[in-house]
């Protein structure tokens, strides 16, 4: 784990082989298989230790955040998330593509999207805050606010904007979002 933390840091998961993995943990090519069978789950396993570290830090800190509506609660929840997508994009955008395609039955992945989960029902419960979303909307609208996440972090024309713009746009999407339920009420 440490090696691959290491090398995918330094190279990225396309500069990187499970040769060198392996090479780097002193471990012989069929050690290393038998905690994972591709590069990828190796990706994800890595990914989901600092998935969940941004999640628990977001959720602590949007849980503090009381009094402020639920727009900047859910910014300060996400803000981590973002930043750790972001912090090396390519194996950002790679951990996101794999969980969402990849087999959901394999070990890593289920717990990739356990956390993705957990970061959903975060939001769910922040929303609810807001006495103008009921719970089963506020369900559906924590499914959209994790794919514009999603589909934010890892969009080709935003690769090279910094984390603060992405998050801007972010929140504006949100705030788009929200806004049919506060023009109802």
């Amino acid at each position: 784990m440490t090696a691959a933390r290491e090398l995918f840091a330094e190279h990225g998961v396309n500069g990187v082989t499970t040769q060198q993995i392996a090479h780097r943990a002193d471990v012989a090519i069929g050690t290393l298989y038998l905690y994972t069978s591709t590069k990828a789950e190796l990706l994800i396993m890595v990914q989901n230790e600092k998935f969940a570290a941004a999640i628990d830090s977001g959720l602590a800190a949007a849980n503090a955040a009381v009094g402020q509506g639920v727009l900047e609660p859910v910014i300060v929840l996400i803000r981590p998330v973002v930043g750790c997508v972001r912090e090396h994009i390519e194996n950002g955008r790679t951990y996101l593509h794999e969980l969402v395609f990849g087999d959901p039955d394999e070990p890593y992945r289920r717990a990739g999207l356990a956390l993705c989960r957990r970061l959903e029902v975060g939001i769910t419960g922040l929303l609810t805050r807001d006495e103008h979303i009921d719970a089963a909307d506020a369900a559906t609208l924590a499914r959209v606010i994790t794919a514009i996440i999603h589909i934010s972090t890892t969009a080709t024309p935003n690769l090279h904007r910094s984390d603060e713009a992405v998050l801007t746009d972010i929140r504006d999407q949100i705030l788009a979002t929200l806004a049919p339920h506060h023009r109802a009420a």
